[in-house]
């Protein structure tokens, strides 16, 4: 659980720190993506959970979890 609550932790660092550093580059990337076909979106949000995953996984491996 404690694990859960780390990630957790540092995905809300990392998302706060990119709407407070660079709010108009927030602002310019969710234009391109409404501007982009929802299965393009969906393909992307797809990639991105894999490749998340994998980073899980190879943390596991490497014993950092």
């Amino acid at each position: 659980m404690s694990t859960i609550l780390l990630a957790l932790g540092l995905v809300m660092i990392i998302e706060g720190l990119a709407y407070a550093l660079a709010p108009s580059l927030i602002e310019r990337m969710l234009e391109m993506l409404r501007s982009l076909p929802e299965t393009a979106v969906r393909q992307m949000g797809l990639l991105i959970a894999v490749s998340g995953l994998i980073l899980v996984w190879a943390a596991w491996q490497l014993g950092g979890v």
